[in-house]
């Protein structure tokens, strides 16, 4: 069979990174494997294997006949059989099968604030969504959601996962060895940085050689600046590091030992994944799926969102017993490999590609 990826960007987040480990993995075990961003290109471009088949649209607005016409003559050169689109993908996926009847759509739904999908907009998503031979939902809600919603008649829950990124180490996180708390999201308002800052000065106070690194797309936007006002109103510029987007996660992690995530809403985080991999002693608030990661106390610290107090009680209990916090990141590491493996979920998606095709 012959699938292709479909997605909007290839910049660093969840559902980016989702979408180009599909492609991977998909790309020794199925006839041939194909990737296509639509708008923008970005660092993940470097992760994308060389046995994937790559297209850039270069999409420049929602109706654009020039990238309709270029993937529609790239699906039927290579005979593509089922597109995978992720998120706002849909749309195009949804044209894009009305030149090529037999092509079939499934759909992975990445949305972020499941906290809040009473105000979702979903009108045209709802019309499309009757040519969508399968729904993928990141968490259960979402899940419900769609089969409550949509027009499709197969909605599944499909896990996040993560891998190990074996790409060039080419980032050197700053501060002072052993004392490095990783924070991997992108600036958004979602990810609730301030928080986390709020939190983070407490540690400061009686940990003052602790410095904490925020890895994520910088969109230099109202939140980006405000965040940055913040470090300086705290009197965090020698404690607290911004660096933008990086392809190196695993490098990254490697130099963290500690790892935080304080969201107030959120799916299934590939960030969360990733600290697992990593064996991280882990900090999570309980939002989303992020309790069947750390499904219970051994295998990490989960804590109310937007509680700046819990953070950094949660910090003080890692930095206070460091050997303790070490076997609890071992502990996640064997559940994350257990459950959120990039194998098991490529099983499971060629089992219904191949179901949907017959």
């Amino acid at each position: 069979m012959r699938v292709l990826q479909l997605i909007d960007s290839l910049q660093t987040g969840g559902a980016e990174r989702v979408a180009v480990n599909i492609a991977n993995a998909l790309a020794s075990t199925i006839e041939a494997s194909y990737l296509c961003a639509t708008r923008d290109e970005g660092l993940l471009k470097e992760s994308i294997d060389a046995r994937v088949n790559y297209l850039f649209l270069n999409k420049k607005k929602t109706i654009d006949f020039k990238a309709i016409k270029k993937l529609s003559r790239f699906v039927k050169r290579n005979k593509i059989d089922v597109i995978h689109a992720h998120s706002t993908s849909f749309f195009l996926a949804t044209i894009i099968k009305k030149f090529n009847k037999n092509v079939k759509i499934v759909w992975h739904d990445h949305y972020g604030n499941s906290v809040f999908l009473e105000s979702r907009s979903y009108k045209m998503l709802k019309k499309c969504s009757k040519h969508f031979a399968v729904v993928y939902s990141v968490n259960k809600a979402l899940q419900d959601w769609a089969s409550e919603k949509l027009n499709s008649k197969d909605v599944r829950y499909l896990p996040n996962f993560a891998v190990v990124n074996t790409g060039e180490a080419k980032t050197t996180l700053k501060g002072e060895q052993n004392k490095r708390i990783i924070h991997l999201a992108n600036l958004r308002e979602q990810k609730d940085h301030f928080t986390l800052l709020k939190a983070f000065k407490e540690i400061v106070n009686s940990f003052p050689y602790w410095t904490l690194h925020c890895v994520g797309k910088d969109f230099n936007d109202d939140y980006s600046k405000a965040i940055q006002q913040d470090i300086k109103s705290l009197k965090l510029e020698n404690n607290v590091f911004v660096y933008g987007s990086k392809p190196d996660i695993t490098n990254i992690l490697s130099q963290a030992q500690i790892a935080i995530l304080s969201s107030k809403s959120e799916g299934l985080p590939i960030a969360l994944l990733e600290y697992g991999l990593a064996g991280l002693p882990t900090i999570a608030t309980n939002v989303g799926n992020c309790d069947l990661v750390i499904a219970n106390k051994n295998l990490g610290q989960l804590v109310p969102s937007n509680n700046a107090l819990a953070l950094s009680q949660a910090l003080i209990n890692y930095i206070s017993d460091m050997e303790s916090a070490r076997i609890k990141g071992d502990n996640l590491k064997t559940h994350s490999q257990a459950n959120f493996s990039v194998n098991s979920v490529a099983k499971t998606l060629v089992e219904d590609y191949k179901r949907i095709l017959k």
